[in-house]
């Protein structure tokens, strides 16, 4: 992300284990808008909602991942996407994708977010709707 200047600091880079996922509610609101997926190219964040009906995805504090660590689980209703494009592979979300969310690490190693974007992604989670890809 490069120009960017508000952002929120979301935590270390070595605080991201390598096959996990963690879940980040950088403005207090008492559940996760999005969390960040370590895998060993690097990082992927999305925005905490399925695109099926909206609900959170972890069906316990961090856990948004497969057994296995290999795809994106849905709790509510067990779809599950792609890690690397958050498409889903397998599940009532079929045709849609996990919004993902845009985040860089500083020079420093601290992994951040546009705040602009986090914000809208707080502000519309309630009226999510389906988005489907084209």
């Amino acid at each position: 992300m490069t120009g960017v200047s508000d952002t929120v600091e979301l935590c270390h880079l070595e605080e991201l284990e390598v096959g996990k996922a963690r879940g980040f509610d950088p403005f207090g609101e008492g559940r996760d808008a999005l969390f960040i997926v370590r895998g060993t190219d690097g990082l992927k964040a999305y925005r905490n909602v399925c695109p099926h009906q909206g609900a959170s995805l972890p069906w316990q504090r961090n856990a948004y991942l497969n057994s296995q660590g290999t795809r994106i689980v849905c709790s509510a209703h067990g779809a599950q996407f792609d890690i690397d494009t958050g498409r889903c592979l397998q599940g009532p979300a079929l045709g849609h994708s996990l919004e993902p969310v845009e985040i860089s690490i500083s020079d420093a190693g601290i992994v951040q977010a546009a705040t602009l974007r986090l914000t809208s992604l707080i502000t519309d989670a309630r009226s999510t709707s389906c988005r489907e890809d084209k």
